[in-house]
């Protein structure tokens, strides 16, 4: 082999292990993207069930002022 066809070897092989070391770096950083992103899903998921259970509360209290007054509107057609 001449000279030549081994810089043009070398200087393929050097471009290929840049490469890689640029697909593992960025690969590296996509791994710490998705444990932030799994996190956030996970917050916002205890955030959901906890607005839900919260939104359930006011719809019982709700429910529940409700059918006082219509308790008291039943008492006061009696006293009319």
């Amino acid at each position: 082999m001449s000279f030549e066809v081994l810089e043009q070897l070398e200087s393929k092989i050097q471009t290929a292990v840049d490469t890689i070391t640029l697909l593992q770096m960025e690969v590296e950083e996509l791994k710490e993207d998705k444990v932030k992103l799994e996190t956030e899903a996970n917050e916002l998921r205890s955030q959901r069930e906890e607005l839900e259970q919260k939104s359930q509360q006011a719809q019982q209290e709700h429910a529940q002022w409700q059918e006082r007054i219509r308790a008291l509107l039943g008492k006061m057609d009696e006293v009319e």
